[in-house]
């Protein structure tokens, strides 16, 4: 089902998508003439695909559910938002705070993300094929960030539990992010994520950083998580 954003207001598109009728077989759509509206796709929750062809504005696709969310266009602040589950993929680049508080699912940058990529991330995956701009993964709980290029300045600033991955050149690291072994356990971990994701990639080329552990009091029978 196409539907044009040049005909129908964004609030009715949404309202549709946020109400799929189970009964209906409908779980294919297209959004045309995004024009880079907000909140594009926010708040989905059934498993549908949806293609957005063209660029969107801030939190596309923030808070979604099961949903499988295509954009063939750049997406401004705030990507993916708060996402619990499904995919989302973007066939261009991400504004600052993609995937930023996202508890799960998966969201592919096949561009770069700019400032703040995975910020309080607790759960998600996300892979960016390119570059991650300053402060990427700052205050990132739990998860994986996948980063293909390089990673600008104070990567993983008082992270937590998440790991980070980068195959390019890291600029710098932030407060109590360290370099760590990239060993059997995590090499399987990306493994998975890429078999996942259709990505024919080595993960024996990335190193791994995540929390050094001395900013934070931590539960020693969490240990395992580092």
């Amino acid at each position: 089902m196409n539907l044009d954003l040049k005909k129908k207001k964004l609030r009715e598109v949404n309202s549709l998508l946020q109400n799929i009728d189970r009964k209906e077989n409908q779980r294919k759509f297209e959004i045309l003439n995004p024009q880079g509206q907000h909140a594009i796709c926010a708040g989905l929750k059934d498993e549908i695909e949806v293609n957005i062809k063209g660029h969107t504005g801030y939190y596309c696709a923030g808070m979604n559910q099961n949903a499988h969310i295509k954009i063939d266009g750049n997406v401004g602040t705030g990507v993916a938002e708060n996402m619990m589950s499904g995919k989302v993929t973007i066939n261009g680049n991400a504004s600052q705070a993609a995937g930023a508080t996202g508890h799960g699912g998966t969201l592919i940058i096949e561009g770069d993300a700019s400032s703040r990529c995975g910020i309080s991330m607790k759960g998600i995956d996300i892979i960016v094929k390119g570059s991650v701009g300053h402060m990427s993964a700052f205050m990132a709980q739990k998860g994986n960030l996948i980063v293909f290029g390089d990673a600008d300045a104070d990567l993983g600033d008082s992270i937590y539990e998440a790991k980070i991955f980068v195959k390019g050149k890291v600029k710098s690291l932030g407060a109590d992010c360290i370099e760590k072994k990239m060993d059997e356990e995590n090499i399987k971990i990306l493994t998975e994520i890429f078999k996942e994701n259709n990505i024919k990639e080595d993960p024996k080329n990335f190193k791994r950083y995540g929390s050094a552990r001395n900013l934070y009091n931590f539960k020693i029978d969490n240990v395992g998580s580092y």
